[in-house]
This record gives C-alpha cells, structure tokens and sequence, in this order.
C-alpha cells in the first residue's frame, strides 16, 4: 500500500532565550490512505508541535528547522506558501483541541463552514455553499442542520460543537485528516459518538486519519498502527494490537500500567515518576532514562535509537526486545 503521507527526520524548533530547542526531533512517520494513526504520549511530548509542522502552522519564533513532509509526492516542507494553502483545509485538514475557542463566537457556524469551503472554490455560488454545508451538517449527524446552520457557537453543546469542527474539516473533503485530542473534554457517551462519526467518515471517504491523543482508549479503538513520542521523539511503532500486547519501551509499559482494568481489583495504578524534561534541559543518554525503572548506566551514556525488534515493530530502547506479560 502507497504512503499517503512520509515524515523523514522532521526537526521543528523553536528560539528562545535560552538559544534553540527542539520540539520535535527527528521523528520518521508515515500513514497510507484510508488507515488511522494514532500518535500518544503525555503532554509536552510533541505531538500537538508534529501535526502543525504537517500543517505548516508552526507559530513564530517556531520553524521547521529540517527534514521532509512528503505528502502525495511533494515536500510540503518547501512548498511556497500558495501553494500550502491551497493543501491546507483542502487536501489537509485539521480538527483542534478546543471548538469552543477553534470557533468563532462572533459568526454563525454556517457562515464559518461557508468561508472554509470559499477558501477552495470561488467561484460556486451563496446558495450552493450553503447547501453544501448544511449537507456537511447532516453528515455529522447534528439534528435540524438548516436550523442549526444560522446558529452561534454558544447555542451548541460541546459535543455539537465537535461535530461542527468535523464537518468544517471535511466540507472540502480531504484526503487526510488530522484530529488534536478531537474528544477531550467530551463525556464517555459523547466520546464514543464522535469515534463512531469518525470512523465511519474515513469508511465512506476513503481519508487517511492522524489521531493525535493521550488517551490509550481512543488508540485501541481507532488506530491501525500507533507512534509512541516522548520528549520530541518516536519511542516506538507498531500495529496497534502489538503496542497493547507486546509492548517494547519501559515508557509505552508506563502508559499502559496506568490505565485502569475493569477485570483488576487494585488500590493504587502505576504511575511513571517525573515528567517529562523541558526541551532545553535534556538529560544526556536515552530521554527517558530519569524515570525509567529499568534503566541500566548504558541509558545515561548513548540515546538509542529507533530500531526494528520484530517485523514491523521498533523500538527505542536498549533493552529490548524484552518478554513481557502480555507477550
């Protein structure tokens, strides 16, 4: 199956007064159309940093300092900004964090899916867009979509919200799309309703989908293959099942232990000691080392780097491959 999308050592960094730091460091990622790639850690990791360099919305002081973003065979990370543009929103498109502050509260979401879809076809018509987005509307599923449609941000639940920035992300019908913790601050109920819309949008649709979260949960029942980022770096890869049952970095087990079991009677989860060290203050060695359980002085000394351990499963560690429990 042909990539959709490549990452080859992308570096963004970002200056401070500290000098130059990188958030993201080196990370080699790719995604074929119609699968789903999950993208995890705690926060301060990268990831949010990793899907707006593919976006190329890096803020300033921010760049992309080196590497290649090859998207359908063009390095986005040299494309003048016209021609960005134009993939972005269209080809590319993003569901943030937040819709309650992603959205604006002074127009109606009608008028703002409206201005995203005009970004890409000036020369369709007022009522064709609007028909358009109201069928946007009723793709999400969001009852009463032409009421809805001249309706205000505030006037919508958060999880109407949600699905309010789904359809503005999929109004032009892109090719991928990235969702950013697209069910944080959702309840369970609401949460399974926007992966059920999801998944069942990349069926019909045929989309690539980079699903950016620190929620293990969502990863289980969402992604093909999962990426593992920690302090910058992909940690380790794999097919989801094999990160959930035979997983190969002490940081991926800390992840794991963490999640509670509903077949476990325990007082007390694991948790990782720490947290993750600042860009500018890296420790030397593996990353990870400071709060790794099993680290060995090999950790402190060389950073190890990604390599396979069993087909189609990498790892950044030195001590694996490792059995364990559930392997």
């Amino acid at each position: 199956m042909t990539d959709l999308l490549t990452i080859e050592g992308l570096r963004t960094t970002f200056q401070t007064q500290s000098g130059e730091i990188a958030a993201v460091d080196g990370v080699d990622l790719s995604i074929a159309r119609g699968r789903t790639l999950g993208i995890v850690g705690e926060s301060g990791c990268g990831k949010s940093v990793l899907s707006l360099s593919i976006m190329r919305l890096v803020p300033p002081p921010g760049r992309i300092a080196s590497g290649r973003i090859m998207f359908d065979g063009a390095n986005l990370a040299d494309l003048p900004a016209e021609e960005m543009r134009a993939i972005r929103g269209g080809r590319i498109a993003m569901i943030f964090q937040e819709p309650m502050t992603s959205l604006n509260p002074a127009f109606t979401i009608g008028d703002q899916i409206i201005e995203a879809m005009r970004a890409h076809d000036r020369v369709a018509s007022a009522q064709s867009l609007r028909t358009r987005a109201i069928a946007a509307l009723e793709r999400v599923r969001i009852p009463a979509a032409a009421r809805r449609f001249d309706e205000y941000p505030h006037q919508m639940s958060g999880g109407m919200r949600q699905r309010v920035m789904i359809a503005m992300a999929l109004s032009c019908e892109p090719d991928l799309l990235i969702a950013d913790e697209p069910t944080t601050a959702l309840d369970v109920t609401v949460q399974a309703q926007i992966l059920d819309l999801l998944r069942t949008l990349q069926q019909q649709t045929g989309m690539a989908i980079i699903l950016i979260t620190h929620d293990l949960g969502v990863v289980a029942e969402m992604a093909d293959e999962v990426a593992v980022m920690y302090a910058g770096r992909v940690v380790e890869r794999a097919q989801g099942a094999a990160i959930f049952n035979d997983p190969q970095h002490p940081y991926t087990l800390g992840l794991l232990g963490s999640i509670p079991k509903i077949e476990e009677d325990v007082d007390r989860l694991l948790a990782i000691e720490g947290a993750v060290p600042p860009p500018f203050d890296l420790p030397a060695g593996c990353r990870f080392h400071p709060r790794c359980v099993f680290a060995e002085p090999a950790c402190a000394a060389v950073d190890p780097e990604l390599r396979e351990i069993s087909q189609g499963h990498r790892a950044a560690c030195w001590l694996a491959p490792v059995e364990t429990a559930a392997g």
